[in-house]
């Protein structure tokens, strides 16, 4: 099979139920976003604070696929076949945050990104997660976006948050807490 079809030469791309779209159609713009935040977990998992974590980091990636062929699905092509996403899923993310957050202290404050290269990673990743929950929100606003799509990627944001809170105590970075001008 190769790689190039040039079908889309034309600014064109098909969804998954055969209708074409230009491509920068918001629904290419959301699973587009998701598969740009899918390469960033794969850059966490590739950071060595977060070899106790690549299988988490890896069935996340793999739930993002899902979520991908969600978005690049066809509106009322309920028939295509393709991977589901469950409420189980988002339990995931949420029971891996409370084990984080038990060994954390209290957040108190605003933080802002950085301390550590690692870290900055998982703010990157957060921050694309958010941008990708609001292109699916808007998507959501012109046609119909699966509810568990926008949860999973509300949840997963949250996710990233505590993870990166995780990883800079692990390496001793000093998380910078935001102090607003008086």
């Amino acid at each position: 099979m190769k790689i190039y079809t040039k079908t889309g030469d034309t600014g064109t791309t098909s969804l998954l139920g055969g209708a074409r779209v230009s491509k920068a159609h918001i629904r290419i713009e959301a699973y587009g976003t998701v598969d740009e935040l899918n390469s960033y977990i794969g850059l966490l998992r590739d950071q060595p604070v977060n070899q106790n974590r690549k299988d988490i980091l890896k069935t996340i990636q793999d739930r993002l696929f899902t979520l991908g062929a969600d978005l690049a699905t066809e509106p009322g092509k309920d028939k295509v076949v393709k991977p589901d996403l469950f409420e189980s899923d988002i339990d995931l993310l949420e029971t891996e945050m409370d084990r984080m957050d038990e060994q954390l202290p209290a957040l108190t404050s605003f933080i802002l990104p950085g301390g550590h290269q690692s870290v900055s990673f998982a703010h990157l990743a957060r921050c694309v997660c958010r941008r990708a929950e609001r292109i699916s929100i808007a998507l959501n606003d012109q046609e119909k976006v699966s509810p568990l799509v926008i949860k999973y990627l509300n949840r997963l944001s949250d996710y990233l948050f505590v993870l990166g809170r995780l990883m800079a105590q692990e390496l001793n970075a000093e998380e910078v807490k935001w102090e607003p001008r008086s």
